[in-house]
This record gives C-alpha cells, sequence and structure tokens, in this order.
C-alpha cells in the first residue's frame, strides 16, 4: 500500500479547488477582491493544516474504485428493496445476528471504508473494529448462513478495497 503525506506549495490540491468555489459561492460574487481572498485562503489553509494530516493510502487503480462505487449504489438499491420485503412482508420472522468478519485489509482508511459501506447497505452495519484491527464486527438484520454473509464481504467489498489501495 503507497502511502501519500501532503507536501509540497499545494498539498492538497482538491480541497483548495472545493475551498475556492464555496468561497465564491458563500459570497454569492466574482468581484477581484473575493477571487483574490478566496485564493489565498485555499492556498493557505491546506499548507497550515497539511502537518498535521497522517499520510494516507493512495489509490492505486481508479477504475476499480469507480466499479466500486457502482457496486455500493447497486447494492444500496437491492438491500433497501430486500430489507422492506422482510420488514414488510408476511414473514416476519427475523434472525438478527452479530458475525466476527476476519479482515485482510490494512491501514485505518481502507478499514473504514469497509465499515462504512457495510453500514450503508440496509440490513447491516458495523458495530466495532477490534484492538488489533484484525476483526470487524457486524450485525445483520437477517442471517440465514454465516459463512455465507462473511464470504459475500469479503469478496464484494474487501477483495476490490485491497485493489483500490494495493494492500
Amino acid at each position: 500500500m503507497k502511502l501519500s503525506s501532503p507536501t509540497g506549495w499545494l498539498p492538497m490540491p482538491a480541497q483548495s479547488l472545493i475551498l475556492f468555489v464555496v468561497w465564491l459561492l458563500l459570497n454569492n460574487t466574482l468581484a477581484p477582491g473575493h477571487i483574490l481572498l478566496g485564493a489565498v485562503l485555499a492556498l493557505t489553509i491546506p499548507l497550515l493544516i497539511a502537518p498535521t494530516q497522517a499520510p494516507q493510502p493512495r489509490v492505486v487503480r481508479h477504475w476499480a474504485a469507480v466499479r466500486y462505487v457502482g457496486r455500493v449504489l447497486w447494492d444500496i438499491l437491492v438491500a433497501n428493496f430486500e430489507v422492506a420485503m422482510r420488514v414488510l412482508g408476511p414473514t416476519r420472522r427475523l434472525q438478527p445476528a452479530f458475525v466476527a468478519i476476519p479482515l485482510d485489509v490494512e491501514g485505518a482508511l481502507p478499514i473504514t471504508i469497509l465499515a462504512s459501506t457495510i453500514s450503508l447497505t440496509p440490513g447491516t452495519v458495523s458495530a466495532e473494529v477490534s484492538e488489533d484491527r484484525k476483526w470487524l464486527y457486524i450485525h445483520a438484520l437477517h442471517l440465514e448462513d454465516e459463512a455465507a454473509l462473511i464470504a459475500q464481504i469479503k469478496s464484494r467489498y474487501e477483495a476490490p478495497i485491497k485493489e483500490i489501495f494495493g494492500c
């Protein structure tokens, strides 16, 4: 996994651009003074906070990240219908359970993305990461097969995250 830390005269270019655009939108003007002040703030603020930022893993496979976002959006849509059918349908026999998922990804950001993805998908929520960052504990609204759920999470979410960050 490649780590990147903010360095140089423009340590966070995306954040600088966002700061600049938001400044102009908040002031609702393109007056030269506001453009200049927005540019100064957009360059200065990231320079001041850059030393406080921890190194983060770099995305090494950008198209894999795009595919991952599409997959997660699709899974959220499908899971919404599945949860609605379980909760509102004639069979209200839910089998909630906690599941411990062994983690192969390393690093705070990849683990956070995995946990967030699980929480975004209706029917599951991330509960805790073990202190050694080797286990992710999740709660499932309905669980029929623990091994199948673990295999699904590892193949649909964890494997692409490993590919995206090269870890």
